[in-house]
């Protein structure tokens, strides 16, 4: 095993270190922890594919809260990275619920709906910076690597590029979300 001196480190010592932006100890509780946080979405309807999406995005969380000097753990890391991910996963869950809804209320057909969908995400992802724009079409359209996608815009690594997905994405979806209520009035 690589992280052979890892796996000898206590919760303290590799808090520590994620703390001083030790990407390694991040590597290690990622591995570490990957099929506890997975198993969580999987157990709860999700996919594969969704539970280590939610997972790294909960690393991501942890990742900055940590290196932000501002976090002060008072449980283990694990139980602290598994309530990001229940929430993330909540809230996913809720968004779901919140669509399936939105399609069995509607008497629309489909075609149409997600056709307006499609509309109001480009008109919201135009809205976004060019950079932003740049990251979210690489990663869902063209299904580029983080890696891929830090080298093409000149990011410094891997962990920036995906910061930056995250918080694109999240713009994006506040942006479609307040297009969406706008949508709801006019109904």
């Amino acid at each position: 095993m690589v992280y052979r001196s890892s796996s000898s480190m206590n919760e303290k010592e590799i808090f520590e270190r994620i703390q001083k932006g030790d990407e390694k100890a991040l590597e290690f509780l990622y591995k570490k922890y990957y099929r506890m946080m997975t198993k969580l979405v999987i157990t709860n309807s999700g996919t594969e594919e969704e539970a280590r999406d939610i997972y790294q995005d909960a690393l991501i969380v942890f990742w900055q809260k940590a290196t932000s000097g501002n976090l002060v753990l008072t449980s283990k890391i694990s139980t602290y990275i598994y309530s990001i991910c229940q929430n993330l996963w909540r809230k996913e869950l809720d968004r779901k619920k919140r669509l399936s809804n939105e399609e069995k209320d509607s008497s629309v057909t489909l075609d149409t709906e997600t056709a307006e969908k499609e509309k109001i995400i480009a008109r919201c992802m135009e809205q976004l910076g060019e950079t932003c724009k740049k990251v979210l079409m690489y990663y869902y359209f063209e299904e580029m690597s983080m890696q891929d996608i830090a080298e093409k815009l000149g990011f410094a690594n891997t962990d920036t590029a995906k910061t930056k997905k995250y918080k694109c994405k999240k713009k994006l979806d506040e942006l479609v979300k307040a297009q969406y209520s706008e949508q709801d009035f006019l109904d």
